[in-house]
């Protein structure tokens, strides 16, 4: 069986092999991409940056003093804008299954959410206060054949959401990536039937290509 999140990407470009055809269509999109120009200007660590700070302006997720997990951190682009947002008096946790740099304003976590010894630390980092705001931007290693690939995403989605559920405060927020196809209706009506208001956004940053879309939910409503 493989493991949840041993299905994560673990960085850009990583499976291409070098000089192939695939390989240098890739770097010529990176090379003309407006966002990675942007991020490097502005010192994000990654483009995906530029995906919750839009989504930020839309829906108000971020403000100062907030207690923030970022699931699916590295290399830690949301991290960093979260920590920004909520200042010296908010905290953020950046959790991946790959090591991360250490970026201020965070407490970095290197495990699986799925496993229950992280979760546990998860949990006790969070307190009983709760969390204002859970992120997901986990996405799984793409295959290119959607059969494979929308399980395995769909599969990620079901992890945040639980943790989510166990983590969060009544009233706070929720943010996940979900590739549309077999199992995002029910993700998103499961998340209508727990939040008060639940959006779908693609952001500017979102390549035009991708499947990806992220479900904004506020409102939590404890069971």
């Amino acid at each position: 069986m493989i493991h949840p999140m041993a299905l994560l990407q673990s960085g850009p470009g990583s499976n291409r092999m070098k000089g192939s055809k695939s390989s240098q269509r890739w770097r010529a999109r990176q090379a003309s991409d407006p966002y990675l120009r942007l991020a490097k200007g502005e010192g994000y660590r990654s483009r995906a940056a530029y995906k919750l700070l839009e989504l930020d302006r839309k829906d108000r997720l971020l403000r100062p003093g907030m207690t923030v997990v970022d699931l699916g951190a590295a290399p830690g682009g949301w991290s960093q804008v979260a920590a920004r947002a909520v200042g010296r008096r908010g905290r953020v946790l950046a959790l991946d299954l790959l090591g991360m740099d250490h970026l201020d304003g965070a407490r970095l976590i290197t495990g699986d959410c799925n496993d229950e010894a992280v979760l546990a630390r998860v949990l006790a980092w969070v307190g009983e206060g709760g969390a204002d705001l859970v992120l997901s931007d986990m996405a799984p290693n793409l295959s290119g054949m959607r059969a494979v690939d929308q399980p395995r995403a769909m599969l990620l989605v079901e992890l945040a959401m639980d943790l989510a559920e166990q983590a969060l405060k009544p009233g706070g927020g929720f943010v996940v990536k979900v590739f549309q196809g077999e199992g995002s209706d029910a993700a998103l009506r499961q998340l209508r039937e727990r939040f008060d208001r639940v959006v779908c956004r693609k952001p500017d940053a979102s390549r035009s290509q991708s499947r990806e879309t992220y479900f904004v939910a506020k409102g939590f409503r404890v069971a």
